[in-house]
């Protein structure tokens, strides 16, 4: 994969063109954008830089021809539409190809070249520092996006390297973020674990770490990352005693702690907060954020508050709502009652719940302007391919398909909304009789 990296940087500096920049709007779209933009100016080369939601047909379409084109975390998919662009394209991107790779594209994905599942922010890194040792401090980004796109559960061995680049701490323990700051506080906000009796409710907290014999030091708790061996097991048993029907292994792993505006932060946290800042329709903020920029660092922070306050209110209406359920998945239509931005996230985190048995699809909508946002999640680790459940259904209407086969997602126009789950319906129904 070195190889053909080296291949892309010989075609940017052979270029005469101008050259624009098109990542995703995620936490790994994002950093592969701040750590490839970084570079870039590093290299002297001047760019022009866009982050989007997803590429449609009329995007690419409008996208200039008289520019060299470079994808990042995104456009695997969208290989037919740039086979019609009279120009040069570089894609670094990780996700699955289902379709044939155009002679005018460059494609540099760990998946064709055999190599070790990668995000997309590790392979910006991996580009970065082929071009220049210099750019080895923009590792500490490269481990943001890993743990923005889940890749932390499997480190291999551009992983190791890119954590030891970073100087990255790795400590085991109780996935609760921020792992940084008052064990109290961080108990209390916590929904990724969610505590029965404990998130949200103060004196639940000072029940669970009385329980835990866990006490303030100098009139403070400790932050996660300094407990002790015992104190961590008392913690997580504690919390096990209380989420009875959770898998309390999805609760225990790997803390990446890192040094970010010279302060120890915990990867998860930064990661959260840049998702947060791009499905509020701040990309920018969160770029500026990744960056190095004060101001923007102080806006993220807002705009973070901001998300939260939205996550808890979709939350809350999901639980609510009358959803669309048959056996072994689950429909939720949301309309216009949750942001098109966020509908991903409220998946994610249901996919997560103890409601859901293993193996459960969830299926959920968002009005988009004048489209719809489909997002599909599967609960637990094994189940179906939820990329090729909505390929079935999305594929004959015209549409397309991203992601992966436990998180994928894609776009409909509103005329289709009852045409999709009628069809969504019929494949998951015949899937089941499958199995």
């Amino acid at each position: 994969m070195i190889a053909k990296l080296k291949k892309a940087i010989e075609k940017i500096e052979a270029s005469k063109k101008p050259i624009k920049i098109i990542s995703h709007f995620d936490t790994d779209g994002i950093t592969s954008a701040a750590i490839f933009s970084r570079a870039m100016q590093r290299w002297n080369k001047k760019f022009s830089l866009q982050i989007v939601k997803g590429l449609e047909e009329e995007f690419i379409k409008s996208l200039p021809e008289s520019h060299l084109l470079i994808f990042l975390d995104l456009a695997s998919g969208s290989l037919d539409y740039l086979r019609e662009k009279k120009t040069d394209v570089i894609i670094l991107d990780h996700h699955e190809i289902m379709q044939e790779i155009p002679d005018n594209v460059l494609m540099i994905n760990p998946l064709v070249e055999g190599h070790e599942p990668i995000s997309g922010a590790a392979l910006c890194y991996l580009f970065a520092k082929t071009l220049s040792d210099q750019n080895k401090d923009l590792a500490s980004l490269a481990v943001i996006g890993m743990v923005g796109d889940s890749f932390e559960k499997d480190i291999g061995k551009t992983y190791d390297e890119i954590i030891k680049d970073s100087d990255t701490t790795v400590k085991k323990g109780l996935l609760l973020y921020p792992s940084t700051r008052s064990l109290d506080r961080a108990l209390e906000w916590s929904s990724n674990p969610y505590i029965p009796g404990v998130t949200g409710s103060y004196k639940g907290v000072m029940e669970l770490l009385r329980d835990a014999n866990i006490q303030k030091k100098d009139g403070k708790f400790k932050a996660l990352y300094e407990l002790t061996e015992e104190e961590m097991s008392n913690l997580i048993t504690a919390i096990m005693l209380r989420a009875a029907n959770s898998n309390i292994s999805d609760m225990i792993g790997n803390l990446y702690l890192i040094k970010f505006f010279n302060k120890l932060e915990d990867a998860r946290e930064l990661s959260a907060l840049i998702n947060a800042c791009s499905r509020m329709d701040s990309p920018s903020i969160c770029l500026g954020f990744c960056l190095g920029n004060k101001k923007a660092r102080e806006e993220a922070q807002k705009v973070y508050i901001e998300y939260k306050q939205h996550l808890v209110s979709a939350l809350k209406y999901v639980s609510e709502t009358e959803k669309i359920a048959g056996k072994n998945y689950t429909i939720i239509n949301a309309k216009d009652q949750i942001k098109d931005t966020i509908i991903g996230t409220v998946a994610s985190i249901i996919s997560h719940s103890p409601v859901y048995t293993q193996g459960t699809i969830i299926v959920a909508l968002a009005y988009n302007e004048d489209k719809i946002k489909v997002s599909a999640r599967i609960a637990g680790k094994e189940g179906r391919n939820v990329r090729e459940v909505l390929t079935k259904v999305v594929v004959p209407m015209g549409g397309e398909v991203g992601g992966h086969p436990n998180a994928a997602g894609c776009l409909i126009s509103k005329e289709q909304e009852h045409q999709f789950i009628e069809e969504l319906r019929k494949v998951l129904d015949i899937e089941l009789v499958k199995v």
